[in-house]
């Protein structure tokens, strides 16, 4: 009896278990930082990687989800060939920054959940955490969240005029499959 009730729960779990790929187009990876005190920003794409996620059940969560580390794009093309070098990104060394959750949980808003994970950058993984939305849509479920890290303890850029402290704003689709 004990045995037909574990296997009615797990497939209970599986039967609710959402599985979603982030949608390239409908979704982005913004930064914000400052540059000789003014304050800039650009954005990444290629966005790729798959998504658990049931709203009803987030300790059951799992994300992993990346990004072209070539594509990132500040509207100024000689700056973006300078990030793509070896003193930033080094993108021919290291072509995808990725975030994957360690675990998920809910927080006491409705609607709103608690990454806590690890975001690898430049050959360099830590820790992250940080509150995010997920909010139904015709699609799928849009995710949205953002936090700030120190771009000197992943490698990225030297000493110079701009902040050490990056934004990372995520707002991304997850498509259902």
């Amino acid at each position: 009896m004990k045995f037909i009730l574990i296997s009615l729960f797990f497939c209970t779990q599986l039967a609710t278990a959402q599985n979603y790929v982030p949608a390239d187009a409908a979704g982005s990876v913004n930064f914000r930082i400052r540059n000789f005190g003014l304050e800039v920003g650009g954005e990444f794409k290629g966005l790729k990687g798959g998504i658990q996620f049931d709203p009803n059940n987030p300790a059951a969560a799992s994300f992993l989800v990346t990004a072209e580390a070539s594509t990132v794009n500040t509207d100024n093309s000689l700056r973006d060939k300078h990030l793509r070098g070896s003193d930033y990104f080094d993108v021919a060394r290291f072509p995808r920054i990725s975030m994957k959750s360690v675990r998920v949980e809910k927080t006491s808003s409705p609607g709103q959940y608690m990454f806590i994970g690890k975001l690898n950058m430049k050959g360099v993984e830590k820790d992250i955490s940080f509150p995010f939305t997920a909010v139904p849509e015709t699609r799928g479920i849009r995710f949205s969240g953002s936090y700030t890290i120190n771009r000197r303890d992943f490698g990225v850029g030297g000493r110079s005029t701009v902040s050490s402290e990056v934004t990372i704003k995520l707002n991304v689709l997850g498509i259902m499959q």
